[in-house]
């Protein structure tokens, strides 16, 4: 299927300006932004959309596919409207991303890879986020980064998300 019949004039448009920050022998560089502005309208990633999006990018399906599958701000079945990505990494680990994690947990009642009945909230696990400093660290559907999150600061964000 063609990626016109997919997405919007918009998100294509958006996806042609990634492509031409690129040589045009060097389209497979796009695949990320590609990616990214394809699940921001959607949400998640179908194996069609990806499929389409490396046929538009003219690189190997399989290309795209490792891509959307390895990195796990990429999401190939849908997520709530609020993905909550908490880093549990050792640094975090060691101040309180557990915690953090059971916090969230209880206060939503899922946990990792799961989504609220309301289809509101995901909660996933991540890697480290590059703010060991400002542990422990949760991220906002791949774009917003919450450091500290004590259960008050959770409580906060998350009447914030309401």
């Amino acid at each position: 299927m063609s990626l016109h019949n997919l997405l919007s004039v918009d998100s294509i448009e958006q996806i042609d300006r990634e492509v031409a920050k690129y040589p045009a022998e060097q389209s497979r560089s796009a695949v990320m932004g590609a990616l990214r502005i394809a699940q921001v309208e959607k949400r998640s990633l179908s194996n069609e959309l990806v499929e389409a999006i490396a046929i538009y990018l003219n690189i190997a399906p399989l290309a795209a596919y490792e891509v959307a599958t390895f990195y796990n701000m990429y999401d190939m079945k849908p997520v709530g409207k609020y993905k909550l990505t908490v880093c549990t990494n050792l640094p975090c680990a060691l101040s309180g991303a557990y915690t953090t994690a059971n916090y969230l947990k209880q206060k939503l009642g899922i946990g990792f890879n799961e989504t609220t009945a309301d289809g509101k909230f995901t909660l996933k696990e991540g890697e480290c986020m590059g703010a060991c400093g400002y542990a422990p660290v949760m991220l906002v559907n791949n774009h917003s980064m919450c450091n500290h999150m004590t259960p008050e600061a959770i409580d906060k964000k998350l009447a914030e998300l309401e």
